[in-house]
């Protein structure tokens, strides 16, 4: 019995020397993990500057009744496009026609005062010429005759100005464009003061207008840019902005500025921008939104990298760098602004070193990598 309880303990210990030598067994080292990366280069780079705009006509001129009546005719389709000169409204013009009438019966009376004056004057000038009459009859027949002359001027000032009262009873289209919708309609009582209707507007969209504001940091940057072409090209501020439409699409016409508010506005600190762009197609309308697009300036040996290649912690920003032994190596970096879809880096990066791109989650600071070089095909501005 003794023997066979040691021959137990000696099959025990055998089976655990066993076991205790299969676990001293390592198992094979992992392979490296793929991962791609983005091969930094130097590049020149344009930045672009997007601001919100709103277009307006190059003229848009308020029509309004210069007289206080009835509305009696609308002449025209609204929406659509009228010439300089064509007949837009009519007011009702009985009182005005009276009134000219009046005035054209008064200029008749004060012309046969006139009249029998200067007979007067005819006849007593030869008789005072040879003493028949005396100097003083004389000069009464001359004070008549120039008095009349002054109210004949009187009474035609007064004429011509009932005559233009009735004028305005027809309102005319003062330049070629498109007219908008009516705000009065026939009957509806206008051209009371001190707040006269606005009947409608007439907006020159042949050349359309966008106003948009800027900061004094932006305007810095502009004027800066701005001077710095003037030496390279002739005229730096031609064909030099780009209107994206709400849509998203890029407008077939660039523009250029037209002038900057001299001052800044101390409230909102923004400058006023007017710029124009042509319009021939008749595409934009005023009161649009847009976006105006336009160089900020130009940054030599620049280094992109895609936006997904950027780690961002509390502020700071970190990429993997792959070394020339496919190390990988946390490296802090600081940005610039985004390029499309893009990021500028300011610093932390050279030219030719490999960032990885996809494989993020799979990389550590320390580990060994098998890097393939990513196809990123965009490395420019998205212009849209």
């Amino acid at each position: 019995m003794r023997l066979k309880t040691i021959g137990l303990i000696a099959c025990l210990t055998s089976l655990l020397f066993a076991c205790s030598g299969e676990q001293k067994d390592t198992p094979p080292p992992l392979p490296p993990p793929d991962v791609s990366v983005f091969e930094t280069k130097a590049q020149e780079v344009p930045l672009f500057q997007d601001f919100v705009g709103q277009t307006a006509g190059l003229k848009d001129i308020a029509i309004r009744a210069r007289l206080e009546g009835f509305l009696e005719g609308i002449h025209f389709q609204e929406g659509s496009e009228v010439k300089k000169g064509a007949l837009l409204y009519t007011l009702e013009s009985q009182p005005f026609e009276e009134k000219v009438a009046t005035r054209m019966s008064q200029v008749a009376e004060v012309k046969t005062n006139l009249a029998k004056t200067k007979g007067d004057l005819d006849r007593i000038r030869p008789l005072a010429a040879i003493n028949a009459v005396s100097q003083s009859d004389l000069d009464a027949a001359v004070a008549a005759y120039e008095a009349n002359l002054s109210s004949l001027d009187a009474a035609n000032a007064t004429l011509r100005s009932a005559q233009i009262e009735l004028s305005y009873t027809k309102i005319y289209s003062p330049i070629d464009g498109i007219i908008g919708r009516t705000k009065a309609k026939v009957g509806d009582f206008v051209g009371k003061d001190p707040n006269p209707v606005i009947l409608n507007t007439v907006s020159q969209v042949d050349t359309i207008l966008v106003n948009f504001f800027i900061t004094e940091t932006q305007y810095l940057t502009l004027a800066k840019h701005i001077a710095e072409q003037k030496g390279k090209q002739q005229d730096p501020l031609e064909d030099s902005l780009e209107l994206i439409l709400i849509n998203g699409e890029v407008y077939n016409h660039k523009g250029r500025p037209d002038f900057i508010d001299r001052e800044v506005d101390s409230t909102t600190g923004a400058m006023l921008v007017q710029a124009s762009f042509p319009n021939p197609e008749k595409l934009l309308r005023p009161g649009q939104f847009a976006i105006v697009k336009t160089k900020v300036m130009d940054v030599n040996n620049a280094i992109l990298i895609p936006q997904r290649c950027v780690m961002e912690l509390q502020g700071l920003f970190n990429v993997f760098v792959v070394d020339e032994s496919n190390k990988v190596e946390t490296r802090e970096i600081k940005v610039g602004p985004k390029v499309g879809s893009m990021w500028l880096i300011s610093e932390g990066l050279q030219p030719g070193e490999k960032v990885v791109f996809e494989g993020l989650q799979k990389v550590k600071d320390g580990i060994t990598v098998n890097p393939t070089i990513a196809d990123v095909k965009s490395t420019k501005q998205d212009k849209t």
